[in-house]
């Protein structure tokens, strides 16, 4: 084992990550590119490129607890957020824990690794006035009917109809849509089936007509990119950003509509189980910390019930 090269063992990680857990194509592009990192760190500490080291080169068996505490600190020297590093850590965990079924490192360097608390706040919540705003000004420059500003159009009113992770929209087929519902597949690939607006609708069948422009070879996605590739999801957000700013609304983020989806839903008097489904959260304490009580709502619930209102 310690003379298996580093880029097998990350040829190997990955198999795991990937076959045996069945994780999503996005999570194991995370995973990966933390374990890399570490490797990358722990090689420029022996001086070298980590693809051209072996487990041996790299004392990868010997591995310690300080070596991944020193590591997270030059992540956080380097501006990384509390939830990145957080993030950052439960992947590096998971690394640690299999190279150790392995074989690979005596013992689970990263078993008593602590996760630096995530940050606890939340992405701002569009008013009820502002999602409109953006999804107005969306609709209003794609009636020119440039093709891209459609598929912005479309992109923008499902990511606020159905509350969608960017990545769960760009991973969409079009299979996918089934008259007003959407089947989604959510972290982990759990599957779940949302509804959709009549603006999302109204959309969507706006792009379907010229999403076949964007096609360079056939594709089952469903949100394509300029070149005919599946929609990217930096590519999505870049678009958003710049949308926000041109609807004159303040910056906004794809998570930022699901979130504002999700409390304006609680605001219309929907309880918190249904939202929990809405988001796919498998627990119901994530649905809380990412659903909060508005000012306006906990007013209206204070009048309705308590007794001295």
């Amino acid at each position: 084992m310690s003379s298996l090269a580093v880029s097998s063992l990350i040829d190997a990680y990955g198999r795991e990550l990937s076959v045996r857990r069945g994780l999503s194509d996005h999570t194991v592009s995370g995973y990966l590119s933390d374990a890399r990192n570490l490797l990358g760190y722990l090689s420029a500490l022996v001086g070298a490129r980590s693809d051209d080291l072996t487990v041996a080169d790299l004392g990868l068996e010997n591995l310690e607890l300080e070596d991944l505490r020193s590591w997270l600190g030059t992540q956080q020297r380097a501006g990384s957020s509390r939830s990145s590093l957080a993030r950052r850590a439960a992947a590096i965990k998971s690394f640690t824990a299999w190279l150790a079924e392995q074989g690979v490192t005596e013992k689970d360097a990263g078993a008593r690794l602590s996760s630096p608390s995530p940050d606890s706040r939340l992405p701002h919540v569009l008013s009820v006035g502002d999602a409109g705003k953006l999804l107005d000004y969306a609709k209003d420059v794609a009636e020119g009917g440039n093709k891209s500003k459609i598929r912005n159009w479309a992109a923008c009113e499902l990511l606020y109809s159905s509350a969608l992770r960017v990545s769960e929209l760009t991973g969409l087929n079009t299979t996918d849509i089934e008259g007003d519902t959407v089947r989604v597949f959510g972290k982990g690939g759990v599957e779940r089936i949302v509804p959709l607006g009549a603006p999302a609708q109204e959309a969507l069948d706006a792009y379907r007509e010229v999403r076949p422009s964007f096609l360079v070879k056939p594709t089952d996605a469903l949100f394509l990119g300029d070149r005919g590739g599946r929609l990217d999801p930096r590519t999505l957000r870049g678009i958003l950003h710049r949308l926000s700013g041109l609807a004159g609304i303040a910056d906004t983020a794809p998570h930022d509509l699901r979130h504002s989806a999700a409390t304006h839903m609680l605001d219309g008097g929907s309880d918190l189980r249904t939202v929990q489904e809405f988001l796919g959260h498998s627990s119901l304490g994530t649905t809380q910390r990412y659903t909060h009580v508005s000012p306006e709502r906990l007013r209206s619930a204070f009048g309705q019930a308590h007794p001295r209102a």
